[in-house]
């Protein structure tokens, strides 16, 4: 006799799986667009910065003072992404980003943006970002069953990607045929773009809901949305912990190939700007691939994680030791691609391993940590570089990297494999 129901289907593991949903692929084209737009913006703004005082580390000031507020808003952020309806709160915080580029670019036109205007609109376009950058990234997840959430994160890192190079590169010409003012109003109506999308988004079948919890009179209760809750989810949680611990000591010793890698172009292997470019075009590449690759995942780990990290760290030692660009170049590919797949597979464990109600908060602790690694890597890197040299930067970082994620990998085997030792007494009473 034979069965009615229908034989079942293997699972995809296509990276474009996420894409089979239409909301996702709306969701995609507004995000591409609002990647254009943004990066559009922040090229322009340094050249703006640039004109206005003459000073390099003015411009790098203007880019802290918008980081700034991760830092120390970004739990509140993340609470009130818990808080408020998801697709309410990505289209107000895309509204409020695109009141703030309509103003830039007013100020601008009029040839009134001083610089203490512009820092004051770059830190409330930071304050906004804690809730909308959250906000935005749950959101997709939100529109694609949860086996698919690795391939809408691959897919947005692509996006995110090809957004850069398509803003960069409008930006000249903005800036060289309308002018500067162009570029924020572009940016503005990229972010209206996104606010216009959001509320015809669906989720699909499967996908994991967000609920927004509600009292008796149709509020939230006093302590079901706290800043505290998150951060002691997150401290109580050891596949978090140890995702941050293998994260931060990556960015601190790792990673940081703009600085690196041109210091080691350009000195030791006696390479100019043309050849740290083509050195960052291969990083490029190696990048989407990564991307590609880890939106094949479907149930990506920690353990995976830390894996992919070490890998990169031993690449990174070998590339420290290259004679020439040429074997750079070999090395360059597969570290960048081994990174991207790991930040993909990080990303995936941290925005589906919480419950839907905790998401944004843990989010919103892993900004302000990841601010941190952000603002203090650079330096102590440098400081490194300065003590051993580039090749012994990415040597000794590569070897501290790898070392401390073998040795927390050996502390947790032991911990989970160590046998329980019974009491004289225990055995007694068992028998």
């Amino acid at each position: 006799m034979s069965s009615s129901l229908p034989p079942a289907q293997p699972e995809s593991r296509s990276p474009w799986r996420s894409l089979r949903h239409r909301s996702m692929r709306w969701w995609s084209v507004a995000n591409f667009v609002s990647n254009a737009g943004t990066w559009m913006q922040l090229t322009v703004q340094n050249l703006l910065v640039l004109q206005i005082t003459g000073s390099a580390a003015a411009t790098g000031l203007s880019m802290s003072v918008q980081a700034a507020p991760a830092l120390l808003m970004s739990v509140l952020g993340g609470a009130a992404v818990d808080r408020w309806p998801r697709k309410l709160t990505a289209a107000v915080s895309q509204a409020l980003l695109a009141v703030i580029a309509f103003t830039t670019a007013t100020l601008v036109a009029l040839d009134r943006l001083d610089m203490t205007s512009l820092m004051v609109l770059a830190a409330v376009t930071g304050m906004i970002a804690t809730v909308d950058n959250p906000a935005c990234a749950l959101l997709g997840n939100d529109l694609v069953p949860a086996e698919d959430v690795p391939s809408a994160i691959g897919v947005g890192a692509l996006v995110f990607n090809a957004g850069r190079l398509a803003g960069a590169a409008l930006a000249g010409v903005t800036v060289g045929f309308l002018g500067t003012a162009a570029a924020y109003f572009a940016n503005g109506f990229s972010f209206l773009f996104v606010t216009a999308v959001i509320p015809f988004l669906r989720p699909a079948a499967g996908a994991v809901r967000h609920v927004v919890e509600k009292g008796g009179k149709g509020e939230l209760p006093r302590n079901a949305m706290t800043v505290r809750e998150g951060i002691a989810f997150f401290a109580r949680r050891p596949r978090l912990l140890a995702l941050a611990g293998v994260t931060g000591i990556s960015a601190v010793f790792g990673r940081n190939y703009g600085l690196t890698l041109a210091v080691l172009v350009t000195g030791p292997l006696a390479g100019g700007a043309g050849a740290f470019g083509t050195v960052s075009t291969v990083l490029a590449v190696g990048g989407i691939l990564g991307a590609v690759l880890g939106a094949r995942l479907r149930r990506p780990s920690v353990r995976l994680v830390g894996a992919l990290a070490a890998t990169g760290a031993l690449l990174q030692v070998v590339a420290g030791m290259s004679p020439s660009l040429a074997v750079l170049l070999v090395l360059v590919l597969p570290m960048a691609v081994v990174e991207s797949v790991s930040d993909t597979a990080g990303t995936a464990v941290l925005q589906t391993d919480p419950p839907a109600h905790l998401r944004g908060r843990v989010l919103g602790v892993w900004g302000s940590v990841g601010t941190v690694w952000s603002l203090g890597g650079p330096p102590a890197l440098g400081l490194l570089m300065e003590l051993a040299g580039p090749r012994g930067a990415l040597v000794t970082g590569g070897l501290i990297i790898a070392t401390s994620i073998a040795a927390g990998h050996l502390l947790h085997t032991r911990r989970t494999t160590s046998p329980a030792v019974l009491r004289p007494e225990a055995l007694e009473t068992a028998a």
